[in-house]
């Protein structure tokens, strides 16, 4: 892994004073083709699933992998990276088996990642370190002038996505979660779509997510500290959504929708109508048939894996993550038993 990063570089080097050469002008007189749509949510939370039907619509894009990847220079590179080495990526994402590929919609915090800012994510290249950047999960301890610096950054970065594909963005990333108010200042007419799902299913998938990261990823071996794991998982939640529930109350509810991962899973066709209508993204029966279809044969037996929670860690969460079970119905008798679902 080593190795790979320091060749990569110089030739991201290169690669990025070439775009600036021929792109400087064009993306400086970049506009977004409408405010972007926001989808945020918990890691495990149905995001991804989200994000990649809401692109299924071809009047919308999305940063890719590719552009989230090499953020710098991809305006002048991606077709020939998607032309000549779809072999450099697996087939499969290692957390949770969906397809992967360079032109696969993407979070964009990975690319803020690379371009030099801040950000939790950095804490996968080291996961036996004390984790690093979580005020930048809500920006509240981050000062005015780094603030405006990260934001300013996310702006120019989707503009360039914005030039290549020349469509409205549906972007994508849980650590937008606890960004709310400050992406709901930057962006005035942004939409936001916040997923939610049963703690019980999200806590266990979200330490499989990091632990599968830390293997494939990390520069260091991980030493499998699962008590740490734990607390971490559940302070980033607490900060999250800490932050997440004091912004929420002020949005206007025609630029947020709030959404239940079942629900979602349950009627993936309505629940999309129903992110249309509110939001008013676009007309949705035009689309509506190829949704109907994805439903009858690609989502057709989706099944989620069955874990067993056991009673101790679930009197945790019921006891740090109380305001969200009982904000969202998940301490309802239908939500007790201990038998979960994730994936």
């Amino acid at each position: 892994m080593a190795i790979s990063v320091s060749l990569a570089t110089p030739v991201n080097t290169i690669l990025a004073g070439v775009e600036s050469a021929f792109f400087a002008k064009k993306v400086r007189e970049a506009e977004f083709q409408s405010a972007p749509v926001f989808i945020i949510g918990h890691w495990r939370s149905g995001t991804t699933l989200l994000h990649e039907l809401l692109v299924r619509d071809e009047r919308f894009s999305s940063p890719s992998t590719f552009q989230c990847f090499a953020p710098s220079h991809f305006l002048v590179s991606e077709w020939f990276f998607r032309k000549f080495f779809k072999w450099l990526l697996p087939g499969k994402r290692p957390m949770d088996n969906m397809a992967a590929g360079w032109d696969r919609p993407q979070e964009d915090e990975f690319a803020l990642m690379n371009l030099g800012l801040p950000s939790p994510y950095r804490r996968i290249a080291f996961p036996n370190e004390p984790p690093i950047d979580l005020d930048y999960l809500t920006f509240w301890n981050v000062d005015d002038a780094a603030r405006h610096q990260w934001l300013e950054t996310l702006r120019r970065f989707l503009l360039r996505v914005s030039v290549a594909t020349q469509r409205p963005l549906i972007v994508k990333s849980p650590t937008h979660t606890g960004r709310l108010a400050m992406l709901a200042r930057q962006f005035p007419d942004a939409k936001f779509i916040h997923l939610t799902r049963d703690p019980r299913s999200l806590f266990p998938s979200t330490c499989r997510l990091w632990r599968s990261l830390d293997e494939a990823q990390a520069l260091q071996s991980p030493n499998g500290d699962e008590p740490a794991m734990h607390e971490y998982v559940l302070d980033c939640f607490r900060r999250m959504y800490e932050a997440y529930f004091d912004a929420c109350e002020q949005v206007p509810s025609q630029r947020l929708i709030e959404m239940r991962y079942e629900d979602l899973v349950a009627d993936p066709v309505e629940s999309l109508r129903h992110i249309y209508d509110t939001l008013r993204l676009a007309d949705f029966d035009s689309v509506e048939e190829d949704f109907c279809r994805w439903a009858e044969t690609e989502h057709r037996g989706y099944q989620t894996n069955r874990h067993r929670l056991d009673a101790a860690t679930e009197k945790v969460l019921l006891d740090r993550w109380g305001e969200y079970f009982r904000r969202y119905g998940y301490d309802r008798p239908e939500h007790e038993s201990h038998n979960v679902e994730t994936t």
